[in-house]
């Protein structure tokens, strides 16, 4: 029996229009520039269907519209696309303004996000900091009696060769090739797919996986 229950939130709605029609939107890679008027286009065609409302695909179409990845598609010589794929006439050039200045001021509230992140988890170091040296302390008193200090410079070393280099507002892109940071290494990995502050990237294995922009080096 077909399952008629209402979906969730936007993200499964978008999965759900992307199934229906996949020539009109995707969930990763690069999207295609919608044709004006496609919220009663998508209201009609799916009038009835039990497992979303027009509120719903009201709110997922402002979120997808709103994605990094859709304001990179809005670009000169790009076509919108109704929901069968078909060309609807080439963008206007306000159009790609009003894109181009959508995406850069959401590039700098995410980059101005992860400073602030930045600097709490900076200022959070920074108080363990304070309390690390009284238990250096009694570590180093126990170890005098029996062991040797050559553990100690043999970490330090290990993290004062762990640089990161940050990727700025402007190198995330679709196709960027960047550096994943997890735990102790890095992975290789490009990236596929851009919303706000989360980024898609496939490593070199063909995984793809989700991560924060602020995980991400050059």
């Amino acid at each position: 029996m077909e399952n008629t229950e209402k979906l969730a939130n936007s993200k499964e709605v978008i999965a759900y229009i992307a199934e229906r029609f996949p020539k009109c939107f995707t969930v990763e890679g690069e999207a295609k520039p919608l044709k004006i008027g496609i919220f009663q286009d998508l209201a009609t065609r799916l009038d009835g269907d039990p497992k979303v409302s027009k509120t719903q695909l009201r709110a997922a179409l402002r979120q997808y519209t709103s994605s990094w990845r859709y304001l990179h598609s809005v670009k000169p010589g790009a076509s919108r696309v109704d929901l069968d794929g078909n060309a609807c006439g080439e963008l206007e050039q306000e159009h790609i303004d009003h894109a181009a200045q959508a995406l850069a001021e959401s590039k700098a509230r995410a980059a101005e996000r992860r400073k602030q992140q930045q600097a709490k988890k900076a200022e959070s170091q920074a108080k363990n900091g304070e309390k690390a040296p009284a238990k250096g302390k009694k570590a180093a008193a126990q170890s005098a009696k029996g062991r040797t200090s050559k553990p100690k410079p043999a970490k330090m070393t290990k993290k004062e060769s762990e640089p990161r280099r940050e990727l700025s507002a402007n190198d995330v892109v679709v196709g960027k090739d960047v550096n994943v940071n997890m735990g102790n290494g890095n992975l290789p990995a490009t990236i596929v797919e851009i919303n706000k502050d989360e980024v898609r990237v496939r490593l070199t294995n063909g995984l793809t996986m989700l991560v924060k922009a602020e995980h991400l080096s050059a």
